[in-house]
């Protein structure tokens, strides 16, 4: 069956207002958190293929996102990257779509449209972005979780994990455009984007992960592996360790700590805070570099 762009395994399902979890590569899914994140979400809630973009050559420059060869049992594979929608049923709540996309390179408009067409088809009652974006933080506090929300059942969501409201202005993805369609044609939208340490960059981030994970178990009431907690212990002392050798690197965590804390204390309290004259200038170079890079 073919809807827009996208090519289905079968007629729809009829899903209960379902809740469209969605990762978006490569934009905002720094450490592979996102990606991370709906990989062990599928599993755990038993999601299967929907379906996927009919032709991606149309919307994704192959150079760009490399096809890749497998061999599986003898045989070798092609593997073509692809926006890929899986689904499930969930016993508890609402359903779940559980959507991978890339961001496209060419022909956006038709990309966005045929990815709204579906969502409307399945009748999805709130779409959220969940990623991770690299920031001035430390690694030694819980990591920051900011987000944004439209609609009523997303703005209880937002205070119930306590999330700190995103005011990003800036360079963005073509994509928003499938919230904002959405917005208009009644769904609820959110998103959720955990701030992760620019200066321990890893390919797969499990404290990023694991953090993510605990703000969609308040949510969505799902307990957390004791596996995914080990994962993100390990990480973290891996990070740990790569300090503890580097002494400049040290002092910068130490100022990273004043700023966090400051932070937490103007988003409980409303209140700027006063920081010390260093502080504020180490503040000011960092953000010049995290901007440069």
């Amino acid at each position: 069956m073919r809807l827009g762009a996208y090519d289905l395994d079968g007629p729809l399902p009829k899903l209960r207002e379902p809740h469209a979890l969605v990762v978006l590569s490569p934009w905002i899914d720094a450490g592979s958190v996102g990606t991370l994140v709906m990989s062990a979400l599928s599993a755990r809630f038993g999601a299967r293929e929907l379906g996927r973009l009919a032709k991606p050559g149309c919307f994704f420059d192959f150079t760009r996102y490399r096809p890749v060869t497998l061999i599986r049992n003898g045989m070798r594979e092609l593997s073509i990257p692809n926006s890929v929608i899986s689904y499930s049923i969930n016993e508890r709540g609402n359903d779940f779509l559980f959507i991978r996309l890339l961001e496209p390179h060419m022909w956006a408009e038709n990309y966005v449209e045929s990815t709204v067409k579906l969502l409307q088809r399945m009748s999805v009652k709130r779409y959220c972005l969940i990623g991770a974006m690299y920031d001035v933080v430390p690694h030694t506090r819980a990591l920051l979780v900011s987000g944004s929300a439209r609609g009523k059942g997303t703005e209880r969501d937002l205070q119930l994990i306590d999330a700190q409201r995103s005011d990003y202005q800036g360079p963005t993805t073509i994509t928003m455009m499938i919230s904002e369609h959405l917005h208009a044609l009644g769904a609820e939208t959110m998103s959720l984007i955990v701030h992760l340490p620019q200066y321990a960059q890893a390919d797969e981030d499990f404290s990023g992960y694991l953090r993510m994970l605990e703000m969609l178990s308040i949510i969505y009431r799902f307990p957390i592996d004791s596996t995914d907690i080990e994962k993100a212990r390990k990480h973290m002392a891996r990070v740990n360790t790569e300090v503890s050798q580097d002494p400049q690197l040290e002092g910068m965590v130490k100022h990273m700590e004043k700023m966090y804390d400051a932070r937490s204390a103007e988003h409980a309290t409303g209140v700027p805070p006063k920081l010390a004259p260093e502080v504020e200038r180490f503040l000011s170079e960092m953000d010049k570099r995290f901007r440069t890079n």
